[in-house]
Protein backbone atom coordinates (compact mmCIF):
# COMPACT_ATOMS: atom_id res chain seq x y z
CA UNK A 1 0.00 0.00 0.00
CA UNK A 2 1.75 3.45 -1.01
CA UNK A 3 1.43 6.54 0.61
CA UNK A 4 -1.32 9.06 -0.53
CA UNK A 5 -1.18 12.72 0.47
CA UNK A 6 -4.96 13.59 2.10
CA UNK A 7 -6.88 15.61 -0.75
CA UNK A 8 -7.53 18.90 0.14
CA UNK A 9 -10.53 19.59 1.98
CA UNK A 10 -13.74 21.70 0.78
CA UNK A 11 -16.12 21.56 3.60
CA UNK A 12 -14.63 20.83 6.78
CA UNK A 13 -17.81 19.35 8.02
CA UNK A 14 -17.55 16.43 6.20
CA UNK A 15 -14.47 15.13 7.89
CA UNK A 16 -17.25 13.90 10.45
CA UNK A 17 -19.36 11.82 8.26
CA UNK A 18 -19.48 8.12 8.44
CA UNK A 19 -18.40 7.65 5.25
CA UNK A 20 -14.92 10.13 5.78
CA UNK A 21 -14.89 7.74 9.47
CA UNK A 22 -14.49 5.14 7.18
CA UNK A 23 -11.94 6.35 4.61
CA UNK A 24 -10.10 7.23 7.92
CA UNK A 25 -9.81 3.73 8.86
CA UNK A 26 -7.97 2.06 5.76
CA UNK A 27 -5.03 3.20 7.51
CA UNK A 28 -5.90 1.14 10.50
CA UNK A 29 -3.04 -1.46 9.50
CA UNK A 30 -5.18 -5.01 9.75
CA UNK A 31 -4.55 -8.47 11.76
CA UNK A 32 -4.16 -11.42 10.31
CA UNK A 33 -7.67 -12.18 10.48
CA UNK A 34 -8.94 -14.14 7.47
CA UNK A 35 -4.87 -15.69 6.67
CA UNK A 36 -4.02 -19.11 6.49
CA UNK A 37 -1.74 -19.46 9.11
CA UNK A 38 -0.49 -23.14 7.25
CA UNK A 39 -0.19 -21.20 4.16
CA UNK A 40 1.45 -18.44 4.96
CA UNK A 41 4.51 -20.39 6.99
CA UNK A 42 6.99 -20.99 4.92
CA UNK A 43 9.28 -22.13 7.56
CA UNK A 44 6.91 -24.76 8.65
CA UNK A 45 6.11 -26.31 5.54
CA UNK A 46 10.06 -26.35 4.44
CA UNK A 47 11.04 -28.28 7.70
CA UNK A 48 8.64 -30.69 7.66
CA UNK A 49 9.66 -31.72 4.31
CA UNK A 50 13.16 -32.59 6.47
CA UNK A 51 11.71 -34.07 9.29
CA UNK A 52 8.31 -35.90 8.22
CA UNK A 53 8.27 -39.17 5.74
CA UNK A 54 6.97 -37.88 2.26
CA UNK A 55 3.46 -40.25 2.92
CA UNK A 56 2.95 -39.16 5.77
CA UNK A 57 3.30 -35.51 4.96
CA UNK A 58 1.29 -36.19 1.99
CA UNK A 59 -1.66 -37.33 4.19
CA UNK A 60 -1.45 -34.68 6.54
CA UNK A 61 -0.52 -31.79 4.78
CA UNK A 62 -4.98 -31.30 3.98
CA UNK A 63 -5.46 -31.10 7.47
CA UNK A 64 -2.77 -28.98 8.47
CA UNK A 65 -3.92 -26.19 5.58
CA UNK A 66 -7.51 -26.87 7.24
CA UNK A 67 -6.27 -25.97 10.63
CA UNK A 68 -4.49 -23.28 9.38
CA UNK A 69 -7.69 -21.66 7.91
CA UNK A 70 -9.11 -22.23 10.98
CA UNK A 71 -6.74 -20.43 12.79
CA UNK A 72 -7.40 -17.26 10.76
CA UNK A 73 -10.62 -17.84 10.77
CA UNK A 74 -13.30 -19.62 12.82
CA UNK A 75 -11.47 -20.42 15.62
CA UNK A 76 -9.55 -16.89 16.16
CA UNK A 77 -13.26 -15.92 16.73
CA UNK A 78 -13.69 -18.61 19.28
CA UNK A 79 -10.03 -17.97 21.00
CA UNK A 80 -10.93 -14.16 21.52
CA UNK A 81 -14.77 -14.83 23.03
CA UNK A 82 -13.07 -17.70 25.63
CA UNK A 83 -10.40 -15.18 27.04
CA UNK A 84 -12.95 -12.32 27.54
CA UNK A 85 -15.57 -14.86 29.13
CA UNK A 86 -13.44 -16.83 31.60
CA UNK A 87 -15.02 -19.47 33.07
CA UNK A 88 -16.77 -19.69 36.56
CA UNK A 89 -16.40 -21.80 39.87
CA UNK A 90 -20.58 -22.86 40.91
CA UNK A 91 -20.18 -24.05 44.31
CA UNK A 92 -24.15 -24.95 44.41
CA UNK A 93 -26.97 -26.43 42.67
CA UNK A 94 -30.28 -24.95 42.98
CA UNK A 95 -31.27 -27.37 45.62
CA UNK A 96 -28.26 -26.08 47.54
CA UNK A 97 -26.37 -29.41 47.78
CA UNK A 98 -22.72 -29.14 47.23
CA UNK A 99 -21.26 -29.93 44.39
CA UNK A 100 -19.40 -27.30 42.62
CA UNK A 101 -18.60 -26.95 39.12
CA UNK A 102 -17.17 -25.11 36.76
CA UNK A 103 -19.16 -23.37 33.96
CA UNK A 104 -17.05 -22.49 30.63
CA UNK A 105 -18.35 -20.29 27.60
CA UNK A 106 -19.37 -22.12 24.64
CA UNK A 107 -16.30 -20.37 22.45
CA UNK A 108 -14.26 -23.04 24.97
CA UNK A 109 -16.06 -25.77 24.32
CA UNK A 110 -16.38 -25.51 20.77
CA UNK A 111 -12.40 -25.05 20.81
CA UNK A 112 -12.00 -28.33 22.25
CA UNK A 113 -14.17 -29.68 20.13
CA UNK A 114 -11.97 -28.75 17.43
CA UNK A 115 -8.74 -29.45 19.52
CA UNK A 116 -9.83 -33.44 20.68
CA UNK A 117 -13.14 -34.22 18.35
CA UNK A 118 -12.13 -32.95 14.76
CA UNK A 119 -8.00 -32.92 15.20
CA UNK A 120 -7.70 -35.71 17.98
CA UNK A 121 -4.16 -33.79 19.27
CA UNK A 122 -4.51 -35.42 22.71
CA UNK A 123 -4.51 -38.67 20.60
CA UNK A 124 -1.99 -38.70 18.08
CA UNK A 125 1.17 -39.94 19.61
CA UNK A 126 -1.02 -42.08 22.00
CA UNK A 127 -3.29 -44.52 19.22
CA UNK A 128 -3.14 -45.12 15.41
CA UNK A 129 -6.71 -44.54 13.53
CA UNK A 130 -6.18 -40.53 14.25
CA UNK A 131 -7.23 -37.94 11.05
CA UNK A 132 -7.34 -41.53 9.22
CA UNK A 133 -3.43 -42.45 9.42
CA UNK A 134 -2.99 -46.04 10.12
CA UNK A 135 -0.24 -45.86 12.54
CA UNK A 136 0.40 -43.85 15.80
CA UNK A 137 2.12 -40.25 14.05
CA UNK A 138 5.55 -39.31 15.19
CA UNK A 139 5.86 -36.61 17.51
CA UNK A 140 6.90 -34.00 14.85
CA UNK A 141 3.28 -34.65 13.25
CA UNK A 142 1.73 -33.78 16.56
CA UNK A 143 3.41 -30.54 17.16
CA UNK A 144 3.16 -28.93 13.82
CA UNK A 145 -1.00 -29.27 15.02
CA UNK A 146 0.11 -27.80 18.26
CA UNK A 147 2.00 -25.12 16.58
CA UNK A 148 -0.47 -24.10 14.52
CA UNK A 149 -3.22 -24.03 16.88
CA UNK A 150 -0.98 -22.09 19.52
CA UNK A 151 -0.79 -19.24 17.25
CA UNK A 152 -4.51 -17.85 17.66
CA UNK A 153 -5.77 -20.18 21.36
CA UNK A 154 -2.85 -20.43 24.08
CA UNK A 155 -5.35 -21.99 26.86
CA UNK A 156 -7.26 -25.14 25.58
CA UNK A 157 -3.52 -26.87 24.45
CA UNK A 158 -3.07 -27.19 28.42
CA UNK A 159 -6.02 -29.87 28.81
CA UNK A 160 -5.01 -31.23 25.27
CA UNK A 161 -0.94 -31.53 26.36
CA UNK A 162 -2.45 -32.73 29.69
CA UNK A 163 -4.95 -35.93 28.49
CA UNK A 164 -1.94 -36.63 26.30
CA UNK A 165 0.86 -36.50 29.16
CA UNK A 166 -1.88 -38.48 31.44
CA UNK A 167 -2.77 -41.12 29.12
CA UNK A 168 0.41 -42.06 28.20
CA UNK A 169 1.69 -41.96 32.51
CA UNK A 170 -1.70 -44.37 32.73
CA UNK A 171 -0.75 -46.71 29.67
CA UNK A 172 2.78 -47.14 31.14
CA UNK A 173 2.11 -47.22 35.39
CA UNK A 174 -1.58 -48.11 35.43
CA UNK A 175 -2.98 -51.48 36.37
CA UNK A 176 -4.85 -53.51 33.90
CA UNK A 177 -8.06 -52.46 35.60
CA UNK A 178 -7.06 -48.59 35.48
CA UNK A 179 -6.12 -48.68 32.34
CA UNK A 180 -9.46 -50.74 30.92
CA UNK A 181 -11.63 -48.15 33.14
CA UNK A 182 -10.17 -45.02 31.72
CA UNK A 183 -7.63 -45.43 28.58
CA UNK A 184 -9.85 -45.87 25.98
CA UNK A 185 -12.27 -43.05 26.88
CA UNK A 186 -9.06 -40.35 27.70
CA UNK A 187 -7.86 -41.27 23.72
CA UNK A 188 -11.28 -41.32 22.12
CA UNK A 189 -12.54 -38.24 19.57
CA UNK A 190 -16.05 -38.95 20.55
CA UNK A 191 -16.67 -35.45 22.68
CA UNK A 192 -19.67 -37.41 24.57
CA UNK A 193 -17.41 -39.95 25.83
CA UNK A 194 -14.38 -38.55 26.13
CA UNK A 195 -12.42 -37.87 29.48
CA UNK A 196 -9.70 -34.75 29.87
CA UNK A 197 -7.05 -35.22 31.58
CA UNK A 198 -5.63 -33.01 34.40
CA UNK A 199 -2.32 -32.51 36.46
CA UNK A 200 -2.36 -31.11 40.30
CA UNK A 201 1.46 -30.78 41.00
CA UNK A 202 2.16 -27.10 42.80
CA UNK A 203 1.73 -26.90 46.34
CA UNK A 204 2.03 -23.34 49.01
CA UNK A 205 5.30 -24.95 50.78
CA UNK A 206 7.35 -26.15 47.35
CA UNK A 207 6.64 -23.89 44.24
CA UNK A 208 9.31 -25.27 42.09
CA UNK A 209 10.45 -27.59 45.01
CA UNK A 210 7.81 -30.36 44.49
CA UNK A 211 9.85 -32.49 47.04
CA UNK A 212 8.25 -30.46 49.85
CA UNK A 213 5.05 -31.59 49.19
CA UNK A 214 2.83 -32.33 52.18
CA UNK A 215 -0.40 -33.69 50.24
CA UNK A 216 -1.05 -37.25 52.19
CA UNK A 217 -1.94 -40.41 50.68
CA UNK A 218 -3.18 -43.22 52.98
CA UNK A 219 -3.71 -46.53 52.00
CA UNK A 220 -7.84 -47.69 52.17
CA UNK A 221 -7.66 -51.26 51.01
CA UNK A 222 -6.83 -51.47 47.13
CA UNK A 223 -6.82 -47.64 46.76
CA UNK A 224 -5.59 -44.52 48.79
CA UNK A 225 -7.24 -41.50 50.27
CA UNK A 226 -6.04 -38.24 49.67
CA UNK A 227 -5.80 -35.22 52.95
CA UNK A 228 -4.42 -31.82 52.12
CA UNK A 229 -4.46 -29.55 49.28
CA UNK A 230 -2.67 -28.66 45.77
CA UNK A 231 -2.39 -24.33 45.04
CA UNK A 232 -2.21 -24.38 41.03
CA UNK A 233 -3.84 -27.45 39.63
CA UNK A 234 -4.26 -27.33 35.23
CA UNK A 235 -7.47 -27.73 34.15
CA UNK A 236 -8.91 -27.83 37.39
CA UNK A 237 -12.30 -29.92 36.14
CA UNK A 238 -10.70 -33.03 34.52
CA UNK A 239 -11.70 -35.87 34.80
CA UNK A 240 -8.77 -37.79 35.62
CA UNK A 241 -5.85 -36.13 37.05
CA UNK A 242 -2.52 -37.10 38.09
CA UNK A 243 -0.86 -36.11 41.27
CA UNK A 244 2.76 -36.33 43.74
CA UNK A 245 1.48 -37.12 47.28
CA UNK A 246 3.47 -38.71 50.17
CA UNK A 247 2.13 -41.84 51.46
CA UNK A 248 1.83 -42.22 55.25
CA UNK A 249 5.05 -42.77 56.97
CA UNK A 250 6.87 -42.33 53.68
CA UNK A 251 10.28 -40.21 54.17
CA UNK A 252 10.64 -36.33 53.22
CA UNK A 253 12.09 -35.08 49.99
CA UNK A 254 11.22 -36.60 46.35
CA UNK A 255 12.25 -39.65 47.10
CA UNK A 256 9.28 -40.10 49.18
CA UNK A 257 6.48 -39.12 46.82
CA UNK A 258 4.46 -41.71 45.03
CA UNK A 259 2.61 -41.05 41.65
CA UNK A 260 -1.34 -41.01 42.08
CA UNK A 261 -4.51 -41.11 39.56
CA UNK A 262 -7.49 -39.67 40.92
CA UNK A 263 -10.74 -39.52 38.91
CA UNK A 264 -13.40 -36.87 39.23
CA UNK A 265 -15.66 -39.23 39.63
CA UNK A 266 -15.98 -42.49 41.37
CA UNK A 267 -16.82 -45.66 39.56
CA UNK A 268 -20.63 -45.47 40.67
CA UNK A 269 -21.11 -42.13 39.93
CA UNK A 270 -20.38 -40.20 42.50
CA UNK A 271 -18.62 -37.51 42.96
CA UNK A 272 -14.56 -38.24 44.65
CA UNK A 273 -14.23 -36.58 47.70
CA UNK A 274 -11.95 -33.14 47.15
CA UNK A 275 -13.37 -29.35 46.54
CA UNK A 276 -12.18 -26.95 44.24
CA UNK A 277 -11.40 -23.93 46.72
CA UNK A 278 -11.57 -20.79 43.78
CA UNK A 279 -10.24 -20.61 40.51
CA UNK A 280 -7.09 -18.59 39.94
CA UNK A 281 -7.86 -14.97 38.22
CA UNK A 282 -4.78 -15.39 36.07
CA UNK A 283 -2.77 -12.53 33.87
CA UNK A 284 -2.97 -14.89 31.17
CA UNK A 285 -4.03 -18.27 29.70
CA UNK A 286 -7.89 -17.05 30.97
CA UNK A 287 -9.74 -18.93 28.81
CA UNK A 288 -8.51 -22.50 30.48
CA UNK A 289 -9.77 -23.21 34.22
CA UNK A 290 -6.64 -22.80 37.34
CA UNK A 291 -7.45 -23.85 40.59
CA UNK A 292 -7.53 -24.60 44.18
CA UNK A 293 -8.70 -27.65 45.71
CA UNK A 294 -8.86 -29.30 48.66
CA UNK A 295 -8.61 -33.06 49.19
CA UNK A 296 -11.04 -34.62 52.16
CA UNK A 297 -10.50 -37.94 51.49
CA UNK A 298 -10.77 -38.55 47.89
CA UNK A 299 -10.26 -41.92 46.36
CA UNK A 300 -6.66 -42.29 44.09
CA UNK A 301 -4.94 -45.07 43.03
CA UNK A 302 -0.91 -45.60 42.92
CA UNK A 303 0.64 -45.70 39.15
CA UNK A 304 3.84 -47.71 39.30
CA UNK A 305 6.35 -48.26 42.16
CA UNK A 306 4.81 -46.01 44.99
CA UNK A 307 8.30 -44.96 45.80
CA UNK A 308 9.26 -44.17 42.29
CA UNK A 309 6.26 -41.51 41.65
CA UNK A 310 8.65 -38.23 41.48
CA UNK A 311 10.93 -40.19 38.78
CA UNK A 312 8.19 -41.12 37.32
CA UNK A 313 6.59 -37.62 37.15
CA UNK A 314 9.40 -36.64 35.65
CA UNK A 315 8.75 -38.41 32.49
CA UNK A 316 5.78 -36.20 31.53
CA UNK A 317 8.20 -33.01 32.67
CA UNK A 318 10.02 -33.52 28.87
CA UNK A 319 6.65 -34.01 27.33
CA UNK A 320 5.26 -31.07 29.00
CA UNK A 321 8.15 -29.04 28.50
CA UNK A 322 8.47 -29.59 24.45
CA UNK A 323 4.68 -28.45 24.36
CA UNK A 324 5.96 -25.27 25.95
CA UNK A 325 8.64 -24.58 23.53
CA UNK A 326 5.73 -25.60 20.73
CA UNK A 327 3.88 -22.75 22.16
CA UNK A 328 6.56 -20.37 22.05
CA UNK A 329 7.50 -20.91 18.72
CA UNK A 330 3.90 -20.62 17.58
CA UNK A 331 3.06 -17.41 19.18
CA UNK A 332 6.12 -15.75 18.18
CA UNK A 333 5.13 -16.90 14.93
CA UNK A 334 1.74 -15.54 15.29
CA UNK A 335 3.78 -12.27 16.48
CA UNK A 336 6.12 -11.91 14.04
CA UNK A 337 3.00 -12.05 11.24
CA UNK A 338 1.22 -9.74 13.12
CA UNK A 339 4.27 -7.29 13.19
CA UNK A 340 4.73 -7.90 9.05
CA UNK A 341 1.24 -6.86 8.66
CA UNK A 342 1.76 -3.93 10.42
CA UNK A 343 5.01 -3.29 8.63
CA UNK A 344 3.18 -4.32 5.22
CA UNK A 345 0.51 -1.88 5.34
CA UNK A 346 1.01 0.66 7.99
CA UNK A 347 2.48 4.27 6.95
CA UNK A 348 4.10 6.91 8.76
CA UNK A 349 5.87 10.16 7.22
CA UNK A 350 5.48 9.45 3.71
CA UNK A 351 6.41 5.92 3.78
CA UNK A 352 4.94 2.38 4.36
CA UNK A 353 7.29 1.32 7.87
CA UNK A 354 8.46 -2.08 6.05
CA UNK A 355 10.79 0.57 4.16
CA UNK A 356 12.47 1.97 7.37
CA UNK A 357 15.81 0.28 8.23
CA UNK A 358 15.02 0.23 12.08
CA UNK A 359 11.77 -1.76 11.22
CA UNK A 360 13.42 -3.66 8.94
CA UNK A 361 16.16 -4.91 11.44
CA UNK A 362 13.67 -5.21 14.45
CA UNK A 363 11.49 -7.37 12.04
CA UNK A 364 14.50 -9.74 11.55
CA UNK A 365 15.68 -9.93 14.73
CA UNK A 366 12.39 -11.01 16.09
CA UNK A 367 12.27 -13.02 12.68
CA UNK A 368 15.33 -15.03 14.64
CA UNK A 369 13.87 -15.51 18.19
CA UNK A 370 10.93 -17.09 15.95
CA UNK A 371 13.02 -19.63 13.57
CA UNK A 372 15.32 -20.36 16.45
CA UNK A 373 12.30 -21.78 18.54
CA UNK A 374 11.12 -23.51 15.30
CA UNK A 375 14.36 -25.48 14.90
CA UNK A 376 14.91 -26.50 17.98
CA UNK A 377 11.11 -27.82 17.91
CA UNK A 378 12.14 -29.97 15.42
CA UNK A 379 15.15 -31.48 16.89
CA UNK A 380 13.82 -32.27 20.45
CA UNK A 381 10.42 -33.85 18.66
CA UNK A 382 13.02 -36.08 16.89
CA UNK A 383 14.74 -36.66 19.79
CA UNK A 384 11.86 -37.62 21.91
CA UNK A 385 10.40 -39.93 19.60
CA UNK A 386 13.37 -42.55 19.75
CA UNK A 387 14.49 -44.47 22.73
CA UNK A 388 18.08 -44.92 22.45
CA UNK A 389 20.90 -43.83 24.82
CA UNK A 390 22.01 -41.30 23.20
CA UNK A 391 18.67 -39.61 22.32
CA UNK A 392 17.45 -39.84 25.79
CA UNK A 393 20.41 -37.46 26.91
CA UNK A 394 19.47 -35.31 24.03
CA UNK A 395 16.40 -34.62 25.14
CA UNK A 396 17.45 -34.43 29.00
CA UNK A 397 19.57 -31.38 27.97
CA UNK A 398 17.23 -29.96 25.35
CA UNK A 399 13.89 -29.92 27.11
CA UNK A 400 14.69 -27.51 29.77
CA UNK A 401 17.15 -25.63 27.97
CA UNK A 402 14.70 -24.68 25.20
CA UNK A 403 12.07 -24.71 27.42
CA UNK A 404 13.95 -21.80 28.95
CA UNK A 405 15.11 -19.64 25.98
CA UNK A 406 12.11 -19.94 24.26
CA UNK A 407 10.07 -18.96 26.87
CA UNK A 408 11.95 -15.80 27.45
CA UNK A 409 12.35 -14.67 23.53
CA UNK A 410 8.61 -15.27 23.40
CA UNK A 411 7.92 -12.23 26.02
CA UNK A 412 10.34 -10.36 23.36
CA UNK A 413 8.52 -10.82 20.26
CA UNK A 414 4.95 -10.24 21.58
CA UNK A 415 6.21 -7.44 23.45
CA UNK A 416 8.39 -6.13 20.04
CA UNK A 417 4.95 -6.85 18.02
CA UNK A 418 2.77 -5.19 20.47
CA UNK A 419 5.28 -2.11 19.88
CA UNK A 420 5.00 -2.53 16.06
CA UNK A 421 1.39 -2.19 16.30
CA UNK A 422 1.66 1.08 18.30
CA UNK A 423 -1.55 2.21 20.60
CA UNK A 424 -3.49 0.12 18.87
CA UNK A 425 -1.27 -2.70 20.03
CA UNK A 426 -1.89 -2.36 23.43
CA UNK A 427 -5.93 -2.15 22.91
CA UNK A 428 -7.87 -5.23 23.87
CA UNK A 429 -9.47 -5.62 20.35
CA UNK A 430 -6.49 -6.19 18.71
CA UNK A 431 -4.21 -9.74 19.05
CA UNK A 432 -1.49 -8.70 20.84
CA UNK A 433 -2.33 -7.62 24.11
CA UNK A 434 -3.51 -11.29 24.38
CA UNK A 435 -0.49 -12.38 23.27
CA UNK A 436 1.76 -10.85 25.40
CA UNK A 437 -0.76 -11.80 28.80
CA UNK A 438 -0.25 -15.30 27.57
CA UNK A 439 3.37 -15.27 26.89
CA UNK A 440 4.30 -14.74 30.19
CA UNK A 441 3.05 -18.10 31.27
CA UNK A 442 5.85 -19.93 29.68
CA UNK A 443 8.50 -18.47 32.11
CA UNK A 444 6.36 -19.82 35.49
CA UNK A 445 4.77 -23.26 34.56
CA UNK A 446 6.63 -25.84 34.61
CA UNK A 447 9.99 -24.14 36.11
CA UNK A 448 10.82 -20.69 36.28
CA UNK A 449 13.87 -19.39 33.97
CA UNK A 450 16.28 -20.10 36.62
CA UNK A 451 15.13 -23.10 37.64
CA UNK A 452 15.03 -24.74 33.82
CA UNK A 453 18.39 -23.09 33.44
CA UNK A 454 19.88 -24.46 36.82
CA UNK A 455 18.25 -28.18 35.66
CA UNK A 456 20.46 -27.39 32.55
CA UNK A 457 23.67 -27.11 33.78
CA UNK A 458 23.79 -28.40 37.38
CA UNK A 459 22.02 -32.38 36.48
CA UNK A 460 21.88 -32.42 32.52
CA UNK A 461 25.57 -31.35 32.35
CA UNK A 462 26.76 -31.70 35.94
CA UNK A 463 25.31 -34.74 36.77
CA UNK A 464 24.26 -36.66 33.71
CA UNK A 465 27.12 -35.13 31.33
CA UNK A 466 24.32 -34.59 28.48
CA UNK A 467 26.46 -32.00 27.15
CA UNK A 468 28.37 -34.30 25.58
CA UNK A 469 25.72 -36.21 23.55
CA UNK A 470 24.40 -32.70 22.26
CA UNK A 471 27.76 -31.97 21.16
CA UNK A 472 28.10 -35.02 18.90
CA UNK A 473 24.83 -34.39 18.02
CA UNK A 474 25.58 -31.22 17.03
CA UNK A 475 28.83 -32.24 15.49
CA UNK A 476 26.97 -34.67 13.03
CA UNK A 477 24.74 -32.02 12.19
CA UNK A 478 27.33 -29.44 11.19
CA UNK A 479 29.19 -31.87 9.11
CA UNK A 480 26.27 -32.71 7.28
CA UNK A 481 25.76 -29.12 6.06
CA UNK A 482 27.39 -29.37 2.57
CA UNK A 483 28.01 -25.95 0.21
CA UNK A 484 28.75 -24.14 3.18
CA UNK A 485 31.88 -22.00 3.12
CA UNK A 486 34.38 -23.96 5.28
CA UNK A 487 35.88 -20.72 7.42
CA UNK A 488 32.43 -20.17 8.06
CA UNK A 489 31.15 -24.41 9.21
CA UNK A 490 34.44 -23.93 11.53
CA UNK A 491 33.90 -20.98 12.94
CA UNK A 492 30.25 -22.54 14.41
CA UNK A 493 32.41 -25.30 15.28
CA UNK A 494 35.01 -23.42 17.22
CA UNK A 495 32.20 -21.72 18.86
CA UNK A 496 30.03 -24.54 19.64
CA UNK A 497 33.19 -26.17 21.66
CA UNK A 498 33.43 -22.91 23.37
CA UNK A 499 29.77 -23.51 25.10
CA UNK A 500 30.13 -27.14 25.46
CA UNK A 501 33.17 -26.01 27.18
CA UNK A 502 31.71 -23.09 29.41
CA UNK A 503 28.34 -25.19 30.17
CA UNK A 504 31.10 -27.71 31.61
CA UNK A 505 33.06 -25.35 33.34
CA UNK A 506 30.32 -23.62 35.19
CA UNK A 507 28.39 -26.77 35.99
CA UNK A 508 31.70 -28.29 37.84
CA UNK A 509 32.54 -25.20 39.51
CA UNK A 510 30.00 -24.22 42.75
CA UNK A 511 31.35 -20.55 43.06
CA UNK A 512 30.33 -20.17 39.02
CA UNK A 513 26.81 -20.71 39.50
CA UNK A 514 26.05 -16.77 38.81
CA UNK A 515 26.51 -17.89 34.92
CA UNK A 516 24.33 -20.46 34.68
CA UNK A 517 21.87 -18.82 32.42
CA UNK A 518 24.31 -17.60 30.63
CA UNK A 519 25.86 -20.80 29.89
CA UNK A 520 22.24 -22.16 29.13
CA UNK A 521 21.76 -19.81 26.63
CA UNK A 522 24.96 -20.03 24.72
CA UNK A 523 23.80 -23.99 24.61
CA UNK A 524 20.54 -23.14 22.98
CA UNK A 525 22.13 -20.45 20.85
CA UNK A 526 24.81 -22.55 18.83
CA UNK A 527 22.36 -25.58 18.86
CA UNK A 528 19.85 -24.00 16.72
CA UNK A 529 22.51 -21.95 14.74
CA UNK A 530 24.05 -25.28 13.96
CA UNK A 531 20.06 -26.51 12.75
CA UNK A 532 19.84 -23.31 10.96
CA UNK A 533 22.46 -24.34 8.93
CA UNK A 534 21.94 -27.49 8.68
CA UNK A 535 18.66 -27.01 7.32
CA UNK A 536 19.43 -24.38 5.49
CA UNK A 537 22.08 -26.00 3.34
CA UNK A 538 19.92 -29.57 2.79
CA UNK A 539 16.50 -27.44 1.60
CA UNK A 540 18.94 -25.16 -0.80
CA UNK A 541 21.14 -28.40 -1.74
CA UNK A 542 17.38 -29.31 -3.04
CA UNK A 543 17.09 -26.44 -5.01
CA UNK A 544 14.62 -25.08 -2.35
CA UNK A 545 14.66 -21.81 -0.17
CA UNK A 546 18.36 -22.15 1.63
CA UNK A 547 17.25 -18.71 3.56
CA UNK A 548 18.02 -20.37 7.40
CA UNK A 549 22.05 -19.98 6.44
CA UNK A 550 21.61 -16.47 6.68
CA UNK A 551 19.55 -16.90 9.95
CA UNK A 552 22.24 -19.19 11.70
CA UNK A 553 25.00 -16.07 11.02
CA UNK A 554 22.36 -13.52 12.70
CA UNK A 555 22.73 -15.96 15.40
CA UNK A 556 26.13 -16.24 15.40
CA UNK A 557 26.53 -12.50 15.37
CA UNK A 558 23.71 -11.26 17.24
CA UNK A 559 23.17 -13.83 19.71
CA UNK A 560 26.73 -15.78 20.31
CA UNK A 561 29.03 -12.37 19.48
CA UNK A 562 31.18 -11.17 22.19
CA UNK A 563 31.83 -7.83 19.17
CA UNK A 564 31.28 -4.50 21.37
CA UNK A 565 27.62 -3.34 20.52
CA UNK A 566 29.07 0.30 20.80
CA UNK A 567 30.09 0.23 17.67
CA UNK A 568 28.71 1.59 14.47
CA UNK A 569 30.62 -1.13 12.29
CA UNK A 570 28.85 -1.62 8.49
CA UNK A 571 29.13 -5.00 8.47
CA UNK A 572 28.41 -5.79 4.19
CA UNK A 573 26.40 -9.18 4.83
CA UNK A 574 23.99 -7.65 6.81
CA UNK A 575 21.75 -5.12 4.97
CA UNK A 576 21.81 -7.86 1.87
CA UNK A 577 20.60 -10.72 4.12
CA UNK A 578 17.74 -8.61 6.08
CA UNK A 579 16.59 -7.91 2.27
CA UNK A 580 16.65 -11.58 1.10
CA UNK A 581 14.67 -12.29 4.71
CA UNK A 582 12.40 -9.69 4.24
CA UNK A 583 11.47 -10.62 1.00
CA UNK A 584 8.86 -13.65 -0.48
CA UNK A 585 11.32 -15.12 -2.93
CA UNK A 586 13.46 -18.29 -2.26
CA UNK A 587 16.75 -17.39 -1.62
CA UNK A 588 19.57 -19.85 -3.44
CA UNK A 589 21.99 -21.70 -1.92
CA UNK A 590 24.88 -20.20 -4.16
CA UNK A 591 23.13 -16.52 -3.03
CA UNK A 592 23.20 -17.91 0.95
CA UNK A 593 26.58 -19.15 1.31
CA UNK A 594 28.44 -16.13 -0.38
CA UNK A 595 26.74 -13.86 2.51
CA UNK A 596 27.90 -16.26 4.65
CA UNK A 597 31.43 -15.33 4.45
CA UNK A 598 31.04 -11.52 3.53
Amino acid sequence: MNYIAPAPVADPATLAGRAAVARRSQHIAPDCSGLNFYEIDRSLRDLLTLYLDPPLLAHLAPHLHELGKLAGGRLNELADLADKHPPELRFRDKYGRDNEWIETHPAYDEIRNIAFGQFGMHAMTQRAGVLGWPEIMPAVAKQAFFYLFAQVEFGVLCPVNLTDCTSDLLARYGSPELKARYLDRMLTQNMDELLYGAQFMTEKIGGSDAGAAELMAVRDGDQWRLYGEKWFCSNADGDVAVLLARPQGAQAGGRGLGLFLMPRHLPDGTRNSYRIARLKDKLGSRSMPSGEIIFDGAVAYHLGQIDRGMKQMLEMVNYSRVSHLTRAAGMMRRCLNEALQVAHHRNAFGHRVIEYPLMRRQLVKMMIKTEQSLSALMLASVMIARSDEHAAKVVRLLTPVCKYRASRDNIAVATAAMEARGGNGYIEDWPNARLVRDAHLGVIWDGTSSVNALDVIQRAVGKERAHRQLAAELGERLAEARGVPGQFRTRIGNVLTQAIDFAEEVADNPDNERFTRVAASALYHVATAVLMLNEGARLGEAGGDARRLLMARFVLEHRLSDQSKLSVKQDSWEEPAISLLLDEAPVSLDTASSLLSA
